[in-house]
């Protein structure tokens, strides 16, 4: 972990990137290496935070910014217009979580403690969710093809959304009534993570910090995509739904992988299908609603590649989870479908 903390040093080099003018590309990667620190003291501080409160005030607040780092850059790629940007980076950070964050965690498990159990309860209820959210996200998709007035098109997408933070809120006071002590420390995931001698003070003001810190690094991460894309010949799609969902969550990803290898796929499976949750049906909505004040309405409109894609991960995560067991070569089916996506989208033309 300590090489995370390392990786603050990349905060003054992308701002002195920037004002010198220098390749735009050590912009990007800069401020991306950056984000990354961040995103991990965000998290370390709200779980601080979490563990005063108890748990269900704790539990509610890992379900508010447990994907603030994500919510942040996706918000600044909509202050420039990048809504292709928004919504791939939506589908990829729900696609990284089912297939890319779950299979590692599955397969590292599996290695080293052979067959692993879990309780197929609560991830019966996170898969029935997480296809819900699947089909919430697709209904407009879809029907936008067949209604030919734009204005008719945001109104579906802003009363979907507002349906899916319904949902979203009903899923939360449901968890955080039900849950024991067991399904609780699943919730708020401070069993996976260290434990600082923070007061409430202290990590408030941390979780400020960090959060200022992304801004300003999204910022410039989301300014140096266009040039980026140009350079490598990259398409902002593909940036969008693989390179940026794995910025914004690689320190959630360690945690959930850190789980499976202590034997503790409960709270593995609850960060991975927990965050995907997250994303869809609060993350997402919250955009759309946002998205007005800024001047540059986000419509639920997903290109046909990427609700196969949904659809494809959403599927054989629920089929590898719901037996409550999981071994390392489910994990490799897992991640086997992650690269094949990866490479498909790699290879889209620069136009889709």
């Amino acid at each position: 972990m300590r090489a995370l903390q390392l990786l603050l040093l990349f905060i003054p080099v992308s701002l002195l990137a920037h004002w010198a003018g220098t390749n735009e590309i050590i912009v990007f990667a800069s401020s991306a290496l950056a984000i990354i620190p961040l995103a991990k003291l965000l998290g370390e501080a709200t779980e601080v935070l979490a563990e005063k409160t108890g748990q269900r005030i704790g539990g509610l607040l890992n379900a508010t910014f447990g994907n603030a780092a994500e919510l942040i850059i996706t918000l600044t790629a909509i202050r420039a217009g990048q809504i292709q940007l928004v919504l791939a980076s939506l589908t990829g950070s729900i696609l990284g979580n089912l297939l890319l964050v779950l299979g590692f965690s599955m397969f590292m498990g599996g290695l080293k403690n052979g067959r692993q159990i879990f309780d197929r309860r609560q991830v019966d209820t996170d898969a029935t969710m997480t296809i819900l959210a699947l089909i919430a996200m697709t209904v407009p998709s879809l029907f936008s093809l067949y209604i030919p007035d734009g204005q008719l098109v945001e109104e579906l997408s802003l009363t979907t959304a507002a349906a899916m933070l319904i949902l979203y809120m009903l899923f939360v006071i449901y968890t955080l009534q039900s849950c024991s002590k067991e399904k609780c420390d699943a919730v708020t995931v401070r069993e996976a993570l260290p434990v600082h001698a923070w007061s409430a003070e202290k990590a408030t003001a941390f979780m400020g910090l960090s959060m200022i810190g992304i801004a300003l690094m999204s910022e410039l991460l989301v300014a140096s995509v266009e040039a980026v894309t140009d350079t490598l010949g990259l398409t902002p799609f593909f940036v969008g739904i693989i390179i940026v969902p794995i910025i914004g969550n690689v320190a959630e990803h360690l945690v959930s992988v850190q789980a499976a290898m202590q034997d503790k796929m409960d709270l593995s499976l609850s960060i991975a299908l927990g965050s995907s949750l997250q994303i869809a049906l609060f993350v997402t909505p919250v955009l759309v609603f946002v998205s007005l004040l800024l001047n540059s309405p986000l419509t639920l409109q997903f290109n046909q590649l990427e609700l196969i894609a949904l659809t494809a991960a959403s599927m054989i995560s629920a089929l590898v989870s719901l037996d409550g067991e999981s071994n390392w070569l489910e994990g490799a089916m897992l991640l086997a479908v992650y690269g094949i996506l990866g490479l498909a989208f790699f290879f889209l033309p620069l136009k889709l």
